[in-house]
Parts: structure tokens; sequence; C-alpha cells
């Protein structure tokens, strides 16, 4: 099927630059896109493409918008914070399926997003990931820049590994930090930033005693996880911010994470002589 023969593609958005990644990346080959913004969550910057914006709990305005746009498949990426549900002021839609909405809403984050792409399978559209709409997000493997991980950092690669992979099955988190061959901070609901910010915090107090520029966050794709929703993701922010947790390098998942803005990614690695390195993970599913 040609792209002009496809049916329209509906990016449900929330923060960051992915949704804009994926709706310049299917324009390129001609096809029709839709972006439907979450208020307080998607950037402004959407609205140089069509777009709606939408509030939570506009569920019912949410599939009239995607019916009137004969949306036929749905890319759901970007940031969100998950929202205080009892301040969500629900529209007749969301009344009328809400005991179907409130059971989405139990369990992790994984069993959540899958709960959603069911939700939105039942009503005829095809979820898709936004990688396979904009494959460069997860191209590339070994290292990507000038810097090579040493002996030492890769010791500590093999065990953020084992502990990404426990963590991930535990529907936890996607990325660790491990020092000198220990893992000393793992990721929750408050993503990869502050983790990078609760290590460098930790050096500020004496907490780590190994020397600065030693360790590395590893990130991978929790093992059991519909790729389609929320692929781990990094970008020039995280190099910034594992400068600043005194990290000597980075390694992600093969195939499983996302890496935003490559180029200048790579780039700021290089500067500030950051490793970062893509590799298959043992036990998962790259």
């Amino acid at each position: 099927m040609t792209a002009p023969d496809r049916p329209t593609l509906g990016i449900i958005a929330g923060g960051g630059s992915v949704p804009l990644i994926v709706a310049r990346a299917a324009e390129e080959v001609g096809r029709p896109v839709v972006l439907f913004g979450i208020v307080g969550e998607a950037d402004l910057d959407i609205e140089a493409f069509h777009h709606h914006w939408l509030r939570w709990g506009e569920i019912g305005r949410l599939f009239d918008l995607l019916a009137r746009e004969r949306v036929g498949e749905v890319v759901i990426c970007g940031a969100v914070n998950r929202p205080d549900f009892s301040a969500i002021r629900v529209d007749l839609g969301a009344v009328l399926s809400l005991p179907k909405i409130l059971s989405l809403m139990v369990g992790g984050d994984d069993t959540v997003l899958k709960n959603v792409v069911r939700f939105l399978e039942d009503r005829g559209y095809r979820v898709v990931g936004a990688h396979e709409v904009a494959p460069g997000l997860v191209g590339g493997s070994g290292n990507l820049g000038r810097i090579k991980p040493t002996d030492d950092a890769e010791a500590d690669i093999v065990k953020g590994v084992e502990a990404s992979l426990t963590l991930g099955r535990l529907d936890i988190g996607q990325a660790v930090v491990a020092i000198s061959g220990r893992v000393v901070a793992v990721e929750g609901i408050e993503g990869t930033d502050e983790l990078l910010q609760r290590v460098a915090d930790l050096r500020k107090r004496g907490r780590l005693k190994a020397a600065h520029r030693s360790g590395v966050l590893v990130k991978a794709a929790k093992p059991q996880q519909d790729l389609r929703v929320d692929l781990p993701t990094i970008g020039p922010r995280t190099i910034e911010m594992a400068v600043a947790a005194g990290l000597a390098g980075i390694a992600v998942e093969s195939g499983r994470v996302m890496i935003v803005d490559r180029p200048a990614t790579i780039a700021a690695a290089d500067a500030a002589r950051l490793f970062l390195q893509v590799r298959s993970f043992p036990d998962g599913a790259s």
C-alpha cells in the first residue's frame, strides 16, 4: 500500500519532540497526518501541523475527531504525567465508557498502556509504534560516537543490563545507573532526568565514593513491553544530565530505545567525552 493510499495517521501527542519527528516522517512520504495534543502535556510546536487540542477526559471528542479526520492508524507518543483523575472533567463519551476507562488505569505504566492500546483497537483503530513510522529513531548499533567504554565501564554495563531487565519485568522503570559494579539508582515514576539528578545529588553529598566520570546509565525497554507505546527515549538532555551526574557513558538497548535528535545527541556525547553505546541485551526481547 503506498503512502497516499494508507489511512490518515493520528498522533496522540504528549510532550517532547517525538510526536513532531513522527509527524514529519509521515509527511515526508506523503501520508496525511493529524496530531491530537494533550493540553498541558504536548508542546505548542504541534501547531505547525494539522492538529486538535484535547483535555484529559475528552474521550468522546477524541473518537468524534478520529472519525471526522478518517484516521485509521494511531501513534501514541511523547511524555505525559499520569493525571489526577479526581480533577478531570469528563465528557459524555467518557461517562458512557467510564467503567472501562477506570479499569484501564489500574496497574503500572506498562499495564495501563497495554489497556489503552486494547481500548483503541476494540474501536477499530490500528495502533502502531513511533519507530514504525520513523524508523531512524531506533537505528544504529555499537559505539555511536568517538568515545569507547573502558573495561570498568563494560563491567558496569553488564551489571546495569541485568538490573534493568529485572526492573522492567516488575513494571517499575526502564533505566538504572551502575557505578563500580554496583547498581546505585533505579528509575521509578519520576523518569530518567530525575534518576540522573538523584545520582548527581548523591555525588555532591559524598555518598558515592567512586571517581568523578565513572559509571553508566543503562536504558532498555521492559522485556514484556508492547513496543508500540512508551519506548524508552534518550536525547541531548540525557547527555547533559549524565555529565552532571558524573557518569562515563550511556548504554541503550538495540532496536528498543529511541534516540531523538540523533546527530545532536552524538555530538553532545563526543563534546563531553561521554561514550554512547547501542547493544543487544541478553535475556531481553532484542
